[in-house]
């Protein structure tokens, strides 16, 4: 009987994509960001063992002994190709990285953000959870971020996401309407693996660095070298704190 996407299995996915059973990674880290070529390589880096190219924009690979999948997307529908195959191959823990536009004057350049929610205006969410319109990440996950963030003496902060499907339609006016129902940020990429990570009963978390604090009027085409330097030093904070919670058995 004929099958569409929706109704693949395990092993029809590990079909689609020639997959073996060892290639599958027990983390996914899924980095939202439009440029590819320098993330892609730097993992390359990372995961040096036993390496595995299955698409252009990812890389699977061991790191400590733990294998571990990496993938650039930029917005939902992209995330939701790599999170929606993985998640049914048996993939247990997302972690998804990449930027966000501030919301929020208690958030500051250098701060990580560990999301704990992502409200869904994404535009795939709303196909796993229709009605829905918040979707949350592993409390057990968050926790072990904020752990280790209080070890290593990183700043961080927690709250919710709001999600976009459109970012080049930000204003004014839609930016103090997301500040003022309490968000933190704004990204493109966090409730759609939020939510396939629920419909498929894994665990996901979001640790974002920000890029443009659009409350305050920054926008990419605004920062400056010492903005730069900072996310740079947030980023390999992120990376570091990513490996550290991919290591973790809950």
């Amino acid at each position: 009987m004929m099958k569409l996407y929706g109704e693949f299995t395990k092993e029809d996915w590990m079909n689609a994509l020639g997959i073996e059973e060892k290639n599958i990674p027990n983390t996914f880290i899924l980095h939202g960001e439009w440029e590819h070529e320098d993330n892609l390589e730097l993992w390359k880096n990372l995961l040096q063992a036993d390496q595995w190219h299955p698409t252009w924009n990812t890389v699977i690979g061991e790191y400590s002994q733990q294998k571990i999948g990496f993938s650039n997307v930029f917005g939902g529908p992209h995330a939701s190709i790599i999170a929606h195959r993985y998640a049914v191959l048996g993939t247990d823990k997302f972690i998804q990285t990449g930027y966000f536009g501030g919301l929020s004057h208690h958030v500051q350049y250098g701060d990580i953000f560990i999301v704990t929610g992502a409200y869904m205006e994404d535009g795939v969410s709303q196909w796993y959870f229709p009605g829905e319109t918040m979707v949350y990440a592993d409390s057990g996950f968050v926790q072990a971020a904020i752990d280790y963030c209080e070890e290593k003496g990183y700043r961080y902060v927690t709250g919710s996401v709001f999600s976009t499907s459109a970012m080049l339609m930000e204003t004014t006016e839609l930016v103090k309407r997301w500040s003022e129902d309490g968000h933190i940020g704004v990204d493109m990429e966090t409730a759609t693996t939020f939510a396939i990570a629920k419909k498929f009963n894994r665990k996901a978390v979001g640790l974002l660095n920000l890029s443009d604090h659009i409350l305050q009027g920054d926008t990419f085409y605004t920062a400056t070298e010492e903005i730069r330097v900072i996310e740079a030093e947030t980023d390999r904070r992120i990376r570091e704190l990513s490996l550290y919670l991919a290591s973790l058995k809950f």
